[in-house]
């Protein structure tokens, strides 16, 4: 009967409220947590204001963080520990709020589950939201609303028809939500390969998997009393978590390395182009295999792939290397689209670079380069008919340095002129000499001076 199952459940209904206190106290101190960084941004602000920026310049610092973080959640979790009647209130409280919302979300879930059909799975994809995160998500909260409903034992749990219908469309919903997650993630890892993130994401959408199946047995076993066999079958699943975790934990399984061997494929097959290629996850997320992998092809690997992972080691943040992966690619075939209006303009790699780097020269961007001395050229670059022209002298003399503080000095944009709009496709461009050489757009001065004696 449903009571000698209830007394057989006893010691699973222990386990199952002393996680629910875990959880709860977890998320209370969480909110503490989030608390103290608020007050501690309002009184660095405070100090700050009357010229103390201590407070403030300390919180920016991440060691700094990681203490006050780790000793609020600490301090809360100790005090909540100790306050048995308040965290029983609290998760007495935590219950009723999650019984009143489970009923909303079973019937969101019951008519989204008959309504995908009918409306097509492209649409999920086709969405722009991140699909998996959203169908987990909901797989989650699919089963805290059940477990809040079900409570630590049959005593507890909630009664009226309601509440059956509920326990219902939830019990079925986790599995079709974790199947669903798992086929979107399959299609993100197909089309973009595999890194941490996605790894991660297959092991949690096959745990909503898990989670629902125990659900359908439980549910086909136990029927009416199928809260009894749930609580049973999720003690299961949460020692196996704790195996799972133990297991991902050990160094045999190495993300990183899966990881950089799925992008490397996908790189070396042409599936994706070099300046489309993630070189600052290689540098930065997949740990010391994507760091091997990165030595190994700037020895051995292509020009251009050389170039791109070089810098990709040398760089201290994603921006460097996101920015040199533009350059490189934009440096191919960038002769075609520069318009040369000096004679004795000769190409080569570093110049093809300096002008990526300054100009972006593209069909949108249009470019052209004019001798305004022997060793000096300037690159001057709009955006059509319309377009404001920019210039920026390159120092034939200095295109070897590869310094990126000394580049910066000399890759400035100039100015010194009013603005001029100009097709640079069509417009006349002329160089004038008088005590300094000026170059002129329409008849405009575009650029700044530059001395004759260069």
């Amino acid at each position: 009967t449903l009571r000698d199952e209830g007394r057989k459940s006893l010691p699973y209904a222990k386990v199952h409220r002393y996680a629910w206190t875990d959880a709860i106290i977890g998320g209370a101190s969480l909110a503490f947590t989030g608390l103290t960084f608020l007050l501690a941004f309002l009184l660095g602000a405070l100090f700050d204001a009357i010229g103390i920026p201590l407070l403030k310049d300390l919180i920016q610092e991440g060691w700094f963080a990681w203490i006050l973080a780790g000793a609020a959640f600490g301090s809360a979790s100790a005090v909540l520990r100790e306050k048995d009647p308040l965290l029983g209130t609290l998760q007495r409280l935590v219950m009723l709020v999650f019984s009143v919302l489970a009923p909303v979300l079973a019937g969101a879930l019951a008519i989204y589950l008959v309504a995908l059909p009918a409306t097509g799975f492209a649409g999920l994809w086709k969405s722009g939201l991140p699909e998996t995160p959203l169908l987990l998500s909901t797989a989650a909260f699919a089963v805290v609303f059940l477990n809040a409903i079900i409570g630590d034992s049959p005593e507890d749990r909630s009664g009226g028809r309601l509440w059956r219908v509920t326990e219902g469309v939830l019990l079925v919903a986790v599995l079709p939500l974790g199947v669903l997650a798992l086929v979107s993630m399959a299609m993100r890892v197909g089309q973009y390969g595999w890194t941490p993130e996605r790894l991660w994401g297959v092991i949690a959408c096959l745990i909503a998997i898990a989670y629902g199946i125990a659900a359908w047995v439980a549910g086909v076993r136990g029927r009416g009393a199928f809260d009894v066999r749930l609580r049973e079958y999720q003690k299961g699943l949460a020692i196996g978590l704790c195996a799972l975790a133990l297991f991902l934990a050990l160094p045999i399984v190495d993300f990183g390395a899966i990881s950089t061997r799925s992008q490397l494929a996908r790189l070396e097959s042409g599936k994706v182009a070099a300046r489309e290629f993630d070189w600052a996850a290689m540098a930065f997320d997949f740990g010391p295999a994507g760091r091997r992998a990165l030595e190994r092809v700037a020895r051995t690997g292509p020009a251009e792939l050389r170039q791109l992972a070089g810098t990709a080691l040398r760089s201290e943040n994603r921006w460097t290397v996101s920015r040199e992966a533009e350059i490189v690619e934009g440096s191919v075939g960038i002769e075609r689209r520069v318009r040369l209006l000096s004679p004795g303009i000769a190409w080569s790699d570093a110049l093809r670079r300096r002008v990526s780097e300054l100009g972006n020269c593209s069909e949108a961007m249009q470019c052209a380069l004019v001798r305004v001395g022997p060793d000096a050229l300037m690159l001057l670059s709009g955006t059509g008919p319309h377009g404001h022209v920019s210039a920026s002298v390159i120092d034939l003399d200095d295109l070897a340095v590869t310094d990126r503080k000394s580049r910066d000095a000399i890759m400035t944009p100039v100015s010194g002129t009013d603005p001029v709009k100009a097709d640079l496709g069509k417009a006349r461009v002329e160089v004038r000499e008088q005590a300094v050489r000026r170059v002129y757009v329409d008849g405009k001065p575009v650029g700044p001076a530059v001395p004759i004696s260069r």
